[in-house]
């Protein structure tokens, strides 16, 4: 996704989870997906591609034949000049872009919504690799400094209606982010993640009675 790789190295952390640490908004900031509304604009607006790990490298060349049925000529010209991922000017691994806006492996559907070519070839049983960890957290951002590594919540204007809708629907960001919060930690610390956040609110609602 191309807003992903707007870089974002705010340390702004409520609580340690293992060694992760974990922002405040993680837990209070309520949100859902409202594709209808922004069509997927996360997966074109920006200036990079996708941050992929160096982990997915292989798997992203790995994949290029049957996601390839997937993708817009334009999405498929752009991976054959610059490459199943590009390195870009900070010496990190993004996927390429289509004139610098939709990630290469991007679609619209037939509701004129961005949607990714790889996730589609996953559901449709043609590869076992969903779709990059940046792109299945986001909003979430990962950001590393040294031997830290915290999880930050990115804040963007084009989002605004899936905070709105998560308001709505009084879901927040940790719950609805579940599945590729254990993709990318595991289940056990997802459970110690959750265990800590009511622990919390039980102690502050134990507080705000005891003052009233």
């Amino acid at each position: 996704m191309s807003s992903i790789a707007n870089k974002s190295p705010i340390f702004e952390v409520m609580m340690k989870v293992g060694d992760i640490l974990v922002s405040d908004d993680i837990k209070e900031v309520e949100f859902v997906c409202h594709l209808e509304k922004c069509k997927g604009a996360c997966c074109v607006e920006g200036d990079l591609g996708a941050p992929l790990e160096e982990s997915e490298l292989a798997i992203m060349e790995e994949i290029q034949e049957e996601v390839r049925p997937y993708l817009t000529p334009a999405g498929i010209r752009a991976i054959e000049e610059q490459g199943p991922y590009i390195l870009d000017e900070d010496g990190d691994y993004s996927t390429p872009t289509i004139g610098g806006k939709e990630c290469a492996y991007a679609h619209y559907d037939s509701r004129g919504i961005l949607k990714c070519g790889i996730e589609q070839a996953y559901i449709d049983g043609k590869i076992n690799f969903r779709k990059p960890i940046s792109c299945h957290l986001y909003p979430i951002r990962i950001t590393r400094k040294k031997d830290l590594e915290a999880v930050n919540y990115h804040q963007w204007s084009i989002c605004s209606a899936a905070c709105t809708y998560g308001k709505s629907l009084q879901v927040p960001l940790y719950k609805f982010l579940k599945e590729p919060l254990i993709r990318k930690y595991g289940e056990a610390w997802y459970e110690q993640l959750v265990l800590q956040i009511n622990n919390e609110m039980s102690s502050r609602a134990s507080s705000k009675s005891a003052t009233t």
